[in-house]
């Protein structure tokens, strides 16, 4: 089967999508020289078939715009926040969502278990692996590269509703709503760069004017990143940032004087870098880097906390990680009330019985 490559071939496809209640989507998509992922291909089952549709060749996807977004239509994707990304980009917001590794963790499969695997749990099919390191950006693709890329799509709807079915038979069709109606939130798949410094680990500790110099930092090169549409790391990779802000480099010396400071960096960017560091205000010479001792009464109480979680998710025939993190724990071991398994069907199940024990 060829994939669509005019404009005149997607719209008699997403004609024939129009008022389908429910259709599989999948991309392919290259991200290792941009911060936007391009779309390579775009793979959309319904009931009756499934097709390919090659973004390289059609540009403009608003053709497909009023089925992948229709508000009657359920989009069913696995693992999909990557193919949500790429696809607000394409067409817009891609919602109501049914995502089968989502569903498929709550029903008490792996928490990410992947698609061939699920199809083979569920359904019984093995899927072919020739193509798992496609260059799905060349042309022309074979036929097998199509094969290939429709059977990540072709079997979406027989999960979904398997999968419904085994989440109503547990009455948890609601958790997954809850779990839904979070990822269809656009603003959740963009990264706000004042918030960028979250990404970043090993990094704990820190004094406040080293706190302030790191998010200073993650979003400068954020903003530049966007900017220039090319990978955060290209643009200040994470050992240098981390180095930046243990070392606090006040001049071109001490900046040019840094493990792995690239010249061509330093020549382009580096007054904007120490602008950063002397917008956190640091104390001169800046305190030592401490970490504080592990204190043996929280790790007694996280040990406690996650014998709760791994009995409750026994119980229930979950994968731990699926009711609560390590991070979830130790935020609530802290005393923090934002945790994520405080909130939503998770605090009913767990939760509670973590406050309790606290």
């Amino acid at each position: 089967m060829h994939p669509a490559t005019t404009p005149a071939a997607v719209a008699d496809l997403a004609a024939h999508l129009s008022g389908e209640p429910a259709i599989g989507l999948d991309t392919e998509f290259l991200r290792e020289r941009t911060y936007y992922a391009q779309l390579c291909l775009l793979q959309i089952a319904w009931a009756g078939g499934a097709a390919c549709v090659d973004p390289l060749a059609v540009t403009d996807l608003g053709a497909l715009q009023a089925p992948l977004c229709a508000s009657a239509t359920v989009k069913v994707l696995h693992a999909s926040r990557q193919d949500l990304e790429v696809l607000l980009a394409a067409v817009g917001p891609v919602r109501p969502l049914f995502d089968t590794q989502l569903a498929a963790a709550l029903a008490g499969e792996p928490a990410q278990i992947g698609y061939a695997e699920l199809v083979r749990r569920l359904l019984g099919q093995t899927l072919a692996k020739a193509h798992t390191r496609t260059d799905w950006s060349r042309r022309p693709l074979s036929a097998e590269q199509i094969e290939y890329a429709l059977d990540d799509v072709r079997y979406l709807l027989a999960l979904k509703n398997a999968l419904e079915e085994r989440l109503d038979r547990l009455g948890r069709l609601p958790w997954l709503a809850e779990e839904l109606t979070e990822l269809e939130d656009p603003a959740a798949l963009s990264v706000d760069p004042e918030q960028a410094w979250r990404r970043l680990r090993g990094l704990g500790g820190l004094d406040p004017g080293r706190q302030r110099l790191l998010r200073l930092l993650a979003a400068w090169r954020e903003r530049r990143a966007l900017a220039r549409n090319r990978p955060r790391g290209w643009i200040l990779d994470d050992a240098l940032l981390r180095e930046m802000v243990l070392r606090v480099p006040r001049t071109p010396q001490a900046l040019g004087a840094l493990e792995g400071m690239p010249p061509a960096l330093l020549e382009r960017s580096g007054s904007e870098l120490l602008e950063c560091v002397h917008a956190a205000d640091i104390p001169e010479p800046a305190p030592p880097v401490t970490r504080p001792p592990p204190d043996p009464n929280l790790n007694v109480l996280l040990k406690k906390l996650a014998s709760i979680q791994r009995s409750t998710a026994e119980e229930l025939g979950l994968s731990p990680e699926v009711l609560a993190t390590r991070r979830d724990l130790e935020q609530l071991a802290a005393g923090r009330q934002d945790a994520q398994v405080l909130i939503g069907w998770r605090r009913a199940v767990l939760g509670e019985r973590l406050l309790a024990a606290l």
